[in-house]
């Protein structure tokens, strides 16, 4: 059996650590020390690609009414139809509304943070929800089996020779943090998944107390049982990580969400982002779209179970956009939401939809460039029970787009996570994959120190622009030595200190500089 197989199919990257955020069990894929927040970026960019999955298939045509095609929308469904005087309209256009729950949502699109793809998904489709997930995660043809994802496959590109020493300097946060209790098959590289699952140590080889027994690794399943307990160590390793991001001192939400499990994996996302992580790709999901009964209430077909999950998604969606904004990394976030498949166009006499085909995308974010792409789907006058939404865009031009816009990959790193030439789509502003929301004044400008290297100690001048001010000496792993100053000024200026250095060995170490949103890690060599 394969490597990937073995951990894909025995379900044992999931590790459980202690004190879980929230009580959130998290799923990790390759970036790890505290030092990242403040080193430059491993990668080209700092963007950061979040992604909402919509598991059970979402009906996409209550979701975005077509009011163009309102006639044939109604009688295909009258008994689920949203009344038309209830759709949210949307500024620019008179074809297309929202669901009424979605207000949220309607808010970000009439400020220009939303693009809606029209009808969604990929030739030849699977109604199996299992089939048709793997799919969507891997970015296959109908009739193609890949076992590698197509995030798994970027971020391999990324940080080639993963998980063979990692954590470590340059990479030291996980590249990517799924939310859920294993491994997504999108986040599954060619070699070994770029994330792994934390829940309950006691599940995880009983590696809780440190302690092994001995591995025969002159058996195949020996070899296999060490490379589980090395990643369970690695996921040790990135817990950490996590943990002291989503802790750093002054970082909390600073907007109110809603009351929902969507929310709860968001508002950890959002700290996570401002802690300093830099982890590239965040999955986060929601349940309960197979709809195939009681999708509305028979008495006003606005309210139900599918109105629920629409203000769900709108009203969390736009409260971490809006706390992305607060804390100004907004910028740097582009978000992207996605179901296996859509429902039928004719509703079904148990007041719901059945599987279907295409279904609508969201991307959402400052950097989305707004709008719609597509048109409202062609609806029949008499719909019959088998019609389906006529595919517009395949999944996969938005999957390439974003790869290539926003992850800023080149022509053969698109080939290699693609697998094929597919269009690109005007999705988000940054065609040019310009580090955006970044801090641009020369890190050179904030912390200086004289001698470098220095023997015994060394005098370190930084430019504070008032307000809380932090320096402290770090070690090489990202452990805090010493506070040097912690105070707040009120008003910009220069300040010199003398920094004894004569208590540690000799070798690296960092002085970490915070005041506002400037950072820096400025290294210092302690010689001999």
């Amino acid at each position: 059996m394969e490597r990937r197989k073995f951990i894909r199919n025995s379900a044992l990257t999931a590790v459980s650590l202690p004190a879980a955020i929230n009580g959130f069990s998290l799923t990790a894929h390759a970036d790890n020390s505290l030092l990242a927040a403040f080193l430059p970026p491993g990668t080209a960019n700092d963007h950061i690609l979040v992604i909402i999955q919509m598991s059970g298939g979402n009906d996409g045509l209550n979701m975005v009414i077509p009011l163009d095609q309102y006639t044939n929308y109604f009688n295909a469904r009258s008994n689920i139809a949203i009344a038309q005087n209830k759709v949210l309209p949307l500024t620019g256009t008179i074809t297309t509304g929202l669901h009424p729950s979605l207000t949220g949502l309607r808010d970000m699109y009439d400020q220009g943070n939303l693009s809606i793809i029209q009808a969604a998904g990929y030739p030849a489709p699977s109604f199996s929800h299992f089939r048709a997930t793997d799919i969507w995660m891997t970015a296959s043809n109908s009739n193609e089996y890949f076992s590698d994802g197509w995030i798994g496959r970027y971020l391999n590109g990324e940080y080639p020779g993963y998980p063979a020493g990692y954590p470590n300097t340059q990479m030291p946060h996980p590249l990517g943090i799924q939310f859920g209790s294993g491994t997504s098959l999108a986040l599954l590289g060619p070699q070994s998944p770029m994330g792994y699952t934390i829940s309950d140590p006691n599940a995880f080889l009983n590696n809780a107390d440190g302690g092994e027994d001995l591995v025969p690794l002159d058996t195949p399943m020996g070899l296999k049982l060490q490379y589980v307990r090395d990643v369970s160590k690695q996921s040790q390793a990135y817990y950490t990580a996590v943990k002291d991001a989503y802790n750093l001192p002054g970082n909390n939400n600073l907007v109110t969400y809603p009351n929902n499990s969507l929310s709860n994996q968001l508002k950890i996302v959002a700290r996570l982002i401002n802690g300093g992580l830099k982890t590239k790709v965040y999955v986060v999901s929601m349940g309960g779209f197979d709809t195939h009964s009681n999708q509305v209430n028979t008495n006003d077909t606005s309210l139900g179970n599918h109105a629920n999950l629409m203000a769900t998604l709108g009203n969390t969606t736009q409260a971490f956009h809006n706390d992305l904004k607060l804390m100004n990394k907004d910028q740097r976030v582009l978000g992207m939401t996605f179901s296996e498949f859509g429902r039928r166009i004719k509703s079904n006499s148990s007041i719901g939809t059945d599987h279907g085909y295409a279904a609508p995308m969201f991307i959402f974010g400052t950097q989305a460039t707004g709008g719609i792409v597509g048109s409202s789907p062609v609806l029949p006058a008499v719909a019959g029970v088998n019609d389906q939404i006529p595919l517009q865009n395949d999944f996969r031009n938005i999957y390439y787009s974003i790869m290539k816009r926003w992850l800023c990959q080149d022509s053969n790193s698109l080939l290699e996570i693609m697998a094929n030439s597919y269009t690109d789509v005007n999705i988000c502003n940054n065609v040019n994959c310009a580090p955006l929301g970044r801090q641009t004044t020369n890190p050179a400008d904030f912390v200086r120190n004289y001698p470098n290297p220095a023997i015994g100690s060394t005098k370190v001048e930084f430019e504070t622009q008032g307000g809380h001010t932090l320096l402290q000496l770090v070690s090489k792993e990202g452990i805090t030595l010493a506070t040097l100053i912690e105070t707040s000024y009120d008003r910009p200026q220069t300040i010199t200190k003398q920094v004894d250095l004569s208590p540690y060995p000799p070798g690296m170490y960092y002085l970490r500089f915070q005041n506002g949103f400037n950072r820096q890690m400025k290294p210092i060599i302690r010689a001999r």
